[in-house]
């Protein structure tokens, strides 16, 4: 029974991989020789006036990628009229941005190469340039890609911040990635943001005892509740104050972030988990003296996340708006 196991995993993973083999750098190179220059310039744009478009990407490909693969299927709306929900509908996609920005790249492509480029490799294209806008590395992605049939959110089971580094890893176990792989992706909390209600109990009441977490910096921890106890309360989660994960170079892709967590100033609770998990320390040791090996393990593992169960050829479509399949139920 084992074996038969172990042989369906290898075959599941040799599968994976000779459907990914069949992206390709340029893929639209006669189709719609554009197409990857227009991406750019609109997400430059974009860059330019609110440089969080980095994280926001970031997340989005990741919360998609995480969920039947890269397949664009939380770009897709819920039809309320149809009683149909969406992925978008899930919890941990509640705060999730960036549609805006995907809608406009989408509608400016169909212009002029209707049909043509699918979600999917917008949302991967548009994530790699925002990257490199917020300095980080610059790395080809091969394209290809078409867009998913299915958006539901009974599927949506992503790792939250309060998981053990086994329990995440477990999750990028399961999605074709490895542990390097989970450390590497992890490290764009360096872009991101945390609305308090991520992180309050480390800073007022860990694990019941009242006391804030102990691997916790003290006076980030006063920072934090100041920052978490103001005097209005807010009605929306969009009212509910934020802080940056990287708490020195917050719109920059590098490698401050693991130095931030060796040094007790992890806001997440997996964040501050990776430096003291023997699992995970390490890779962050070697990622905090080391920005050129976090740059290039960055890049590996991006291109290797968006290749995630992707789907080629025949299967899927080229939506021609990103949020609605071509022919809805």
């Amino acid at each position: 029974m084992k074996i038969v196991t172990l042989l369906l995993v290898f075959l599941c993973y040799f599968f994976q991989d000779f459907v990914s083999a069949q992206l390709r750098i340029g893929f639209y190179n006669s189709s719609c020789p554009n197409a990857e220059f227009i991406v750019k310039c609109i997400v430059q744009k974009k860059f330019k006036n609110n440089p969080s478009i980095t994280a926001a990407l970031l997340r989005l490909h990741f919360h998609d990628c995480g969920v039947r693969g890269c397949d664009a299927s939380i770009l897709i709306d819920s039809d309320s009229s149809k009683n149909q929900t969406s992925e978008k509908d899930a919890g941990p996609n509640f705060t999730v941005r960036g549609y805006e920005l995907i809608d406009e790249i989408k509608e400016k492509l169909e212009s002029i190469c209707p049909s043509i480029v699918s979600c999917s490799d917008i949302v991967t294209l548009a994530t790699r340039d925002a990257v490199a806008l917020a300095k980080g590395p610059k790395y080809a992605v091969p394209t290809g890609r078409r867009d998913g049939l299915v958006s539901d959110p009974s599927k949506v089971d992503l790792p939250g911040p309060a998981l053990s580094v086994s329990e995440i890893l477990q999750f990028f176990r399961t999605i074709g990635l490895n542990k390097n792989d989970m450390v590497t992706l992890l490290g764009a909390h360096t872009v991101g943001v945390a609305h308090c209600s991520f992180f309050r109990s480390r800073i007022s009441d860990f694990r019941g005892t009242g006391k804030p977490d102990p691997t916790m910096d003290p006076e980030l921890v006063t920072k934090l509740f100041k920052l978490c106890n103001t005097s209005s309360s807010p009605t929306t989660l969009d009212d509910v104050p934020t802080t940056f994960l990287d708490q020195n170079t917050s719109f920059i892709v590098d490698n401050q972030f693991y130095n931030q967590i060796l040094n007790k100033k992890g806001i997440l609770k997996i964040d501050q988990e990776l430096a003291l998990d023997k699992l995970s320390a390490p890779i962050v040791s070697r990622f905090a003296t080391n920005g050129n090996a976090f740059r290039k393990s960055f890049a590996k593992s991006m291109v290797k996340m968006g290749n995630i169960n992707v789907l080629v050829g025949n299967d899927g479509e080229i939506r021609k708006n990103c949020r609605v399949f071509n022919n809805p139920n």
